[in-house]
């Protein structure tokens, strides 16, 4: 399968990416811990059938040392002893957050409340950034079909 547009060769597409991409960068830095960063973005990327930040965000979170037992149970976190309480927290908000669409009144009370017990305020503005931009990701990499399998940790910097 081939991407429809070489979208990380297009000089427009480049310059969208670096400002994605700083924002992601302001989020690596944030008190938002790494190993929740990445499940939340391979759980919108499942969610959102993208193939290639997928296949990003496991390979980066197993280099990191994440267990290849919790990244099997990203999908099914809910019934997983495997993560925190903190944890299933942030899950739960990026499948509302990711699933926006699908619920007449967006993210539940419920989940923000909840997330709220274990994340601080600078956590929870990393945590609303972290799920719109890994929906953003998801999105172009989608509406483009980019071909999944072939990242490397650190390719991208």
């Amino acid at each position: 399968m081939d991407a429809r547009l070489d979208y990380f060769g297009h000089p427009l597409a480049a310059k969208v990416l670096r400002h994605i991409n700083s924002a992601t960068k302001v989020l690596s830095d944030s008190p938002l811990p790494q190993a929740t960063q990445e499940l939340v973005k391979i759980r919108a990327s499942q969610i959102n059938g993208c193939g290639f930040c997928t296949d990003m965000h496991t390979k980066d979170a197993t280099h990191a040392g994440e267990t290849v037992q919790r990244l099997h149970m990203v999908a099914a976190w809910r019934e997983a002893t495997v993560f925190t309480d903190a944890e299933r927290a942030a899950l739960q908000l990026a499948e509302e957050g990711t699933r926006i669409a699908d619920a007449a009144g967006g993210v539940s009370d419920e989940a923000w409340a909840n997330a709220a017990k274990y994340y601080d305020e600078d956590q929870l503005a990393a945590l609303i950034s972290l799920i719109a931009v890994i929906n953003a990701y998801n999105r172009i990499n989608v509406i483009n079909r980019q071909p999944a399998g072939g990242y490397q940790p650190g390719m991208f910097g």
